[in-house]
């Protein structure tokens, strides 16, 4: 069954908030790291972005793959782009990558339909 990223994302996020209702302090400093390692500066929002769903990928994190594909897709990535940051993912983590890899694709797919 294929995955859901929108669902995956909208359920985290979801629970993100419980999370941050339990734990504000852990939340809001994990938040302050994201805006931070984020922001702009030598290098742009979308190279970022790029570079955290290739980890996302290798880690095998659905979350991940969800979040920044949703994000890239906001910052005019194309499918291309992501089709060719996985290449590079595959080529760098093996066959467990090219599983996210693919799953990558479809949740770009997902966010574009």
């Amino acid at each position: 069954m294929p995955k859901d990223y929108k669902g995956i994302t909208s359920d985290i996020s979801q629970y993100a908030v419980e999370l941050k209702k339990a734990v504000p302090d852990a939340m809001n400093g994990f938040y302050a790291l994201s805006k931070a390692a984020t922001a702009e500066g030598e290098l742009d929002r979308k190279t970022k972005e790029l570079v955290a769903l290739a980890i996302g990928v290798t880690q095998h994190c659905d979350g991940c793959i969800g979040f920044h594909v949703k994000a890239l897709k906001g910052l005019g990535a194309t499918r291309q782009e992501i089709a060719e940051l996985m290449a590079m993912c595959v080529y760098m983590g093996g066959g467990p990558a090219l599983m996210y890899a693919a799953d990558a694709l479809r949740a770009y797919d997902q966010f574009s339909g």
